[in-house]
């Protein structure tokens, strides 16, 4: 983003050149999201940072999804909503993010890849919380895990992980076996 900035003509090589030395020398994400923070809108930045906002879907629908930076803590609310969680792409700040949810008549969609481990810590009332991969958070620091707490009121949580698509239908392959 930057070469393309300076070919564009939006910083002058002495700009580019101090922004390419910030950008080694970072040690944070956000020390990096600081160095294109004016040369593009923030849908279009290489990495997003939330800095821990809640992500609030109120009669609407709210996403996340893409190449996005997750907190260690993140606090989703669905009020007639549906929030939906993509983290295929994400990047985890931490190995053990908490995933606080307050859901009520909403749902939240909850979307990780494989080897991801996620374990529901919620309180239901009349709702429902599906797709946990593992009943407690493992010892080991080594898998990262996701675990979902808060509550939820006439609402559910989902968690999926997308499989690879199979070209053969299912009875194709067990009549090939």
């Amino acid at each position: 983003m930057l070469a393309a900035a300076l070919g564009d003509g939006r910083l002058t090589p002495e700009e580019h050149s101090e922004r390419v030395t910030a950008a080694l020398s970072a040690r944070t994400l956000g020390e990096l999201a600081a160095l294109t923070a004016d040369l593009a809108p923030a849908a279009q930045q290489p990495v997003r940072l939330d800095d821990g906002k809640v992500i609030a879907a109120v009669l609407r629908t709210e996403e996340r999804h893409g190449r996005w930076v997750v907190p260690p803590v993140v606090t989703c609310s669905a009020v007639c909503g549906e929030a939906v969680l993509d983290l295929r792409e994400a990047v985890l700040q931490d190995r053990h993010v908490v995933l606080n949810v307050y859901a009520f008549f909403g749902r939240v969609r909850l979307i990780v890849p494989s080897g991801v481990e996620v374990v529901m810590n919620g309180t239901g009332v009349i709702g429902r919380q599906r797709g946990a991969t593992v009943r407690w958070v493992p010892s080991s620091a080594e898998v990262p895990v996701v675990e979902v707490r808060g509550l939820v009121i006439m609402s559910e949580v989902l968690v999926r992980t997308p499989r690879p698509r199979r070209w053969l239908p299912r009875w194709r392959r067990t009549s090939l076996s």
